[in-house]
């Protein structure tokens, strides 16, 4: 049994329907799931005038289930494909998950 990662991916509203087709690419195995965040952040840079007065950043967030063998290569196209579009993105180890 492969290991599987929890990948996390907070984006701009505007790279939300570009995410979501480079997904249904990338990652068709687990699928994913997208809802919108606000994100909070020490530094204003890029933020608008009610961003920095309401001191939050609405974002959409994607999480998805990917294996070992696949993460660095689609880590390495979200790259490819988004570079400098200001995505914010973690990795974090499944330790176990299922249905209930």
């Amino acid at each position: 049994m492969s290991k599987e990662y929890l990948v996390t991916l907070n984006v701009p509203p505007a790279l939300e329907e570009e995410l979501v087709d480079s997904l249904l690419m990338l990652e068709s195995e687990h699928g994913f799931s997208s809802f919108p965040v606000n994100a909070h952040h020490h530094e204003n840079k890029g933020l608008s005038l009610a961003e920095q007065v309401t001191g939050r950043q609405k974002k959409i967030r994607f999480q998805m289930y990917v294996d070992e063998q696949d993460l660095a290569e689609f880590l390495a196209q979200l790259r490819q494909e988004f570079s400098g579009s200001g995505i914010q993105y973690w990795v974090l180890p499944v330790i176990e998950n299922g249905l209930i």
